[in-house]
């Protein structure tokens, strides 16, 4: 695989590459670039992570070496899980069987926790960061924690984790960050800091963020997206097919003419976008449902048009704009949003274990 096949296959479906030139030089001077992914362990995994699983093989086919990587003491910062590393790292077991259910190979990734690069290197890194960053700078960058940065019951400790996650990729060597679009002030921070003290400034890559199933709020992406702490909005990766269509028989949908489904413009993703409303249910169809020649099954009464299919998304779009009932559209894509996790399902019911472990000790 040449370069360019190379690059294809990186940056497709993807939001923005920050820089397209430097990705391409670094390809082309490095067979296995070091790519990361961070996550806090937190909770159950929700529909989302098939996206970014989606890309992981992206980047494994690309011949990169893939970390994910468990934020566990960013965790407890953050005050995820009642702030025990316990259930945090039970949850970073179970994360690790979420990836496996949804199509990584285990063996073609690293996974490493946070707390196992924090030597006395990685905290002189985050003091240097902290030397060269201002305090206005870390209050921004604080919205990547889900934190409003004026909010009074913020704690002290939390004013690091913006500092660590730079020092978290400076520390493992990456050279490509990749995240969700709320990653990005994070990557500009450590791409900042690193022409500032003349270390590698890593490539960013960032993917859209999977919508929850609530109205859609284009001004503020953080938090639209799917979450696990919105159990109503957020599709989980076990769910059981019927709570699937009854989460989306609950969902916004509104009625063609009466939404704006545009994306949301990189250059505008430090300002938080446009404010645009848009249709949640499209959305997670664009974004999930059309890969590698897929189809969507519309399943109604013959009074009402019969049934029939689509297989992309510009068609879908084109034939709810042309009447498709939005109950029709629901069904359809939580069918589709099923079948895609079946395999999950599947995985979970034969390994059991890390999952009903962390649940128990959480208290679902």
């Amino acid at each position: 695989m040449d370069v360019e096949q190379r690059y294809e296959l990186i940056t497709r479906n993807t939001l923005e590459v920050v820089d397209e030139a430097s990705l391409k030089t670094l390809l082309s001077e490095k067979e296995h670039p070091r790519l990361y992914i961070g996550f806090e362990p937190s909770g159950l995994c929700h529909f989302g992570w098939m996206l970014v699983a989606n890309k992981i093989r992206d980047y494994i086919d690309a011949g990169l070496e893939v970390i994910i990587f468990f934020a566990d003491w960013h965790a407890q910062i953050n005050g995820k899980l009642g702030g025990s590393l316990d259930n945090i790292r039970l949850c970073a077991e179970y994360m690790k069987d979420s990836f496996e259910s949804l199509g990584v190979p285990r063996d073609k990734v690293k996974f490493v926790m946070a707390s196992e690069i924090l030597d006395q290197d990685y905290w002189a890194t985050v003091i240097k960061i902290g030397s060269e960053t201002s305090v206005a700078r870390v209050k921004r960058a604080m919205t990547i924690m889900g934190r409003k940065a004026e909010n009074d019951e913020i704690k002290t400790s939390m004013m690091l984790y913006p500092l660590m996650q730079p020092a978290d990729m400076f520390k493992m060597d990456i050279d490509i960050g990749y995240g969700g679009l709320d990653q990005r002030r994070a990557h500009m921070l450590a791409r900042d800091i690193a022409k500032k003290c003349g270390w590698k400034s890593p490539v960013a890559i960032h993917t859209p963020l999977v919508p929850g199933l609530k109205a859609m709020d284009r001004m503020n992406p953080q938090e639209s997206k799917m979450s696990k702490s919105k159990p109503d909005s957020g599709i989980l990766i076990h769910d059981s097919p019927e709570s699937i269509r009854k989460k989306f028989e609950k969902a916004f949908c509104p009625m063609p003419g009466e939404y704006d489904n545009s994306v949301i413009k990189a250059d505008k993703a430090e300002e938080g976008g446009e404010a645009l409303t848009g249709n949640p249910v499209l959305e997670i169809a664009r974004l999930l449902l059309f890969n590698g020649g897929s189809k969507l099954l519309i399943e109604r009464p013959e009074k009402y048009g019969g049934s029939f299919e689509v297989s992309s998304y510009e068609e879908l779009e084109e034939a709810y704009k042309n009447g498709l009932h939005p109950m029709d559209l629901k069904h359809a894509v939580a069918k589709g949003v099923a079948d895609c996790l079946a395999g999950s399902r599947a995985y979970f019911e034969a390994h059991p274990d890390n999952y009903v472990a962390f649940t128990k000790a959480i208290g679902l």
